[in-house]
């Protein structure tokens, strides 16, 4: 409403008073009215919007109320107001080069059009030569600087904001513009009716003002006169020499400074007054007559006035000067000396008084009396300038001092200081004393009070530690000797409290000292950080943690006689089934190794011997419900017993599996029997040599093992290539799983397999006389008997098998039968070509032939069991040691040159 009153030059509506949002939208409505009444319409602006802030509809109000009172009312040559002042810019700045006003946005932006506006108008308020177009935002600084200041147009937009826009605002602009146009065309008619006026008063206002000025300058002078005489009068003496020194200084600044200008000005003053009658007598004016008392004559009586009180003033001010020096020494040796004294003073009197030694400790104590005897050397040191100071201080009374009150006062304050700092000094040396005897009895205390303290302290905090300790027993031993040493502990409590009684006091005697003195201990004890408080704490800690501690223990030891018990329970009955298991476990081992009496027997038997065991379960289940009691009360060792859970189970699993397992053999045994044509005798054979080289008689054999087993069957298996290849061949047959053990039924198979083709010696002999018959052999010679006599001899035969045994293993005085059928086995490549095989072979059996092991050449061994007729063709090397095992088993790799014959035609 007021920007409206402003604008419109017109009285709005009184506004409404209140601050409240009804109060603000009223007189917002008033307004708006206001502007509705002037003819201007108002679109989507609501008194709502201006009072809520909203800047969008604020910002186009005020551009209503611009464009309303400040640009429509601007006309030329009937154009709208828009196109009346872009009109009115372009005739304005037509002159001017570089300017091309063509709109109110991008022909603004170099600002050559604002300058040449003013300078169109007011030529003298901008030198425009000077502006340069590259320079946009000096030339618009330049502009709206000039206008404010000179024109009153205040500043309403921003150089750089015109400039770093590609299209500056045309409203800002335009409203703007509008005001120069306003400025300039009241300026155009106020400057006619001036130039008229002026003409008429110029002449009238020169000699006004030559007279105004005679009058000014004369009372100016006058009143100089008038006040510069008194001053040069006065004679009267100063205090200090400073004072005179600057009457000295201000004298000479009249002469030099204050003097000359007035000489002038009386000068002039007589020149105005000469011109200015001069211009009335030409101007038919009559004479100026000054005011009474401002005529020149006047003027002239009081100046020499003041040149006669001039004289002297200047020769009485250095006599002055020097009889004030001479005082103004002594008194400054005086001030100098009470200053030197007073600084020294300065805090001494505070320093004497305070009793810093009431909360110091000894050391500090002892420091502060050595402090002390260093300040009453330097106090005594310090009586000679209390002495000077008052010696100076009578002889400038005696001179007669101007300030000699105010120096007796303050030689007698330094004086009464003096003696008060003496009697200070004396009591706190006295204070100072005492309180070093009082501490060195405290520090005494103090110390024993440490001495004590520490151990007891110490002994609470692992009272502590032991009391809070967990303890973990598996024993009822163990807790029984906790309880023990607990109650050792508890009968110690009584002259432990009377240790802490005593410590205590000693604590309780240096406070009484302390209190009975007013002396402030300064923090805890130097020689401990063991407070009272922290012994009490502790100790009434201890009284908690003692029954807390027999509580846990009279817990634990119920705990473990219970545990006790179930270890005894258990423990009786492992020491009953682990040594049963163990024995039954002994007695499958001698089952399997013995296997007395026909397979069926033996299966029967070890059946009746796995019922037994099965029966015997209700004990294992009952070990079990003991152990699982054991196991809920977390006890981990039994020392009635050697035997566990875990070995009992263990036990238990291995007993079944192994009776199971040797009943799974006999089963198997007896499959193999039946079905590959083994004899029961053979079957007990093959057993024998078996558990001979099951060293641990685990019913299975290692490599090695059976490394060893398999050259005693006269297999060529010895450690080198080929026959760790031929053993690896065999271990893949018998280990297809690569568990790197050989089992007994692994090894019936094996041997079946390798049994399977040998036929008797009968059937050996008879065969070679079928196929050898009269026919002649390869060499075409007729067979012919050996040196021991023909092939088919039986007793040569009978010979050769006696000659075999001695080279077979196990010797056959370990066993009852030998453990190997008395004919030599060979392997040949079919069925069908057996009988074209040549002299020397046999037949085979109907299934057909197994790989058979690998033979060394390079080491002939016997090639058939008819030993006599062999030896002739190839020799046989003996074992230099214990007889080889199975020597008469030696048989020719595939593809080896197999011996020619006796028998062959």
């Amino acid at each position: 409403m007021l920007l409206l009153e402003v604008i419109s030059g017109e009285r709005l509506p009184k506004p409404e008073r209140g601050k409240m949002r009804v109060h603000k939208i009223n007189n917002v409505n008033k307004a708006l009215d206001f502007i509705a009444s002037k003819g201007v319409k108002l679109v989507s602006i609501g008194a709502e919007e201006i009072v809520d802030g909203n800047a969008k509809m604020t910002l186009g109000m005020i551009w209503t109320i611009i464009l309303r009172f400040a640009i429509q009312d601007i006309s030329v040559e009937e154009t709208s107001a828009k196109e009346g002042l872009l009109l009115w810019c372009q005739r304005k700045t037509a002159p001017y080069k570089n300017v091309n006003v063509q709109n109110f946005h991008i022909s603004w932006k170099d600002g050559l059009a604002f300058n040449a506006l003013i300078h169109r108008h007011r030529p003298e308020l901008i030198e425009y030569d000077k502006l340069r177009k590259d320079d946009p935002v000096t030339n618009l600084n330049n502009a709206f600087e000039v206008a404010e200041k000179y024109l009153d147009i205040p500043k309403m937009l921003d150089a750089e904001d015109i400039v770093n826009t590609a299209r500056p605002d045309e409203k800002a602009i335009m409203t703007y513009v509008s005001s120069f146009y306003h400025a300039f065309s009241g300026a155009q008619k106020a400057e006619t009716a001036a130039n008229r006026i002026c003409k008429v008063l110029a002449v009238n206002q020169e000699n006004e003002h030559l007279m105004e000025d005679y009058e000014k300058l004369a009372s100016d002078l006058l009143e100089w006169i008038k006040r510069t005489i008194p001053w040069l009068e006065d004679r009267s003496p100063q205090k200090t020499i400073q004072e005179m020194q600057q009457k000295l200084e201000d004298f000479r600044d009249y002469r030099r400074i204050h003097k000359p200008p007035k000489v002038q000005e009386k000068c002039q003053l007589e020149i105005n007054f000469n011109t200015l009658q001069t211009k009335l007598r030409l101007s038919n004016r009559p004479a100026f007559m000054p005011s009474e008392g401002k005529m020149v004559s006047d003027i002239n009586n009081g100046w020499q006035h003041l040149e006669q009180a001039e004289k002297g003033y200047e020769e009485w001010l250095l006599n002055e000067i020097r009889r004030l020096e001479r005082l103004d020494h002594l008194a400054e040796k005086f001030r100098q000396k009470a200053s030197i004294h007073e600084s020294w003073t300065e805090g001494k009197e505070a320093m004497l008084k305070q009793k810093d030694y009431e909360t110091a400790t000894l050391s500090d104590i002892k420091a502060l009396i050595r402090k002390h005897e260093a300040f009453e050397s330097d106090l005594a040191a310090h009586q000679d300038r209390v002495e000077q100071i008052a010696a100076i201080a009578q002889e400038l009374n005696e001179l007669d001092y101007y300030d000699s009150p105010s120096v007796n006062a303050r030689c007698q304050k330094i004086c009464d200081q003096w003696d008060v700092l003496g009697s200070l000094t004396h009591s706190r040396r006295e204070a100072l004393e005492k309180t070093e005897k009082q501490l060195e009895t405290i520090d005494e205390l103090h110390l024993e009070y440490a001495k004590r303290a520490a151990p007891f302290n110490n002994w609470m905090e692992s009272a502590m530690e032991d009391l809070q300790d967990m303890f973990i027993v598996h024993t009822i031993e163990e807790i029984e000797g906790l309880i023990a040493a607990h109650d050792q502990f508890k009968s110690t409590l009584p002259d432990a409290d009377k240790e802490r009684e005593a410590i205590l006091g000693i604590q309780r005697e240096a406070q009484r000292i302390a209190d009975f003195n007013s002396i402030k201990l300064s923090g805890n004890n130097p020689y401990t950080s063991v407070t009272p408080q922290i012994i009490n704490s502790k100790w009434e800690r201890v009284q908690q943690l003692v029954p807390k501690r027999d509580h846990a223990l009279l817990d634990e030891q119920s705990k473990q006689q219970s545990n006790e018990h179930l270890r005894r329970q258990f423990a009786s009955q492992a020491n009953i089934v682990g040594p049963w298991i163990q024995t039954k476990m002994e007695e499958i081992g001698r089952i399997s190794i013995e296997m007395n009496g026909t397979l069926e027997d033996q299966l029967n038997h070890l059946k009746q011997y796995e019922q037994s065991i099965v029966d015997y379960k209700p004990n294992i289940d009952l070990l079990e419900q003991q152990h699982q009691l054991i196991q809920e009360a977390l006890i981990f060792d039994n020392k009635h017993t050697n035997y566990t859970m875990e070995h009992i189970r263990v036990g238990w699993e291995q007993l079944l599996t192994t009776i199971a397992r040797t009943i799974n053999e006999v089963e198997n045994q007896i499959l193999t029997r039946d079905a590959k044509g083994i004899s029961q005798e053979q079957m007990q054979e093959f057993r024998a040599s078996f558990n001979h080289f099951d060293k641990d008689h685990g019913g299975s054999l290692g490599p090695e093992e059976f490394k060893a087993c398999l050259i005693s069957l006269g297999y060529d298996v010895e450690n080198d290539r080929q026959g760790d290849a031929e053993f690896n061949r065999i271990m893949s047959v018998v280990d297809p799983n690569n568990s790197g053990i050989v089992t007994f039924q692994a090894f019936i198979d094996f041997m079946s397999r390798e049994t399977t083709d040998t036929d008797t010696a009968d059937q050996v002999i008879a065969s070679f006389k079928v196929l050898a018959g009269d026919k002649v052999s390869g060499r075409g010679t007729r067979s012919r008997p050996g040196r021991y006599g023909a092939p088919s001899d039986p007793e040569r035969l009978k010979s050769a098998t006696r000659s075999r045994e001695r080279f077979c293993w196990p010797p056959p005085q370990l066993f009852p039968h030998p453990p190997f059928p008395a004919a030599e086995l060979h392997h040949g490549r079919g069925a069908e070509t057996r009988a074209a095989a040549g002299p020397g072979r046999v037949l085979h059996r109907p299934h057909g032939p197994l790989p058979g092991p690998r033979r060394r050449p390079r080491r002939p061994r016997l090639q058939v069991l008819l030993h006599g007729a062999v030896r002739r063709e190839r020799p046989v090397r003996r074992p230099t040691a214990a007889p080889s095992a199975g020597a008469s088993w030696r048989r020719p790799s595939p593809g080896s040159p197999r011996p020619a014959s006796p028998l062959a035609p």
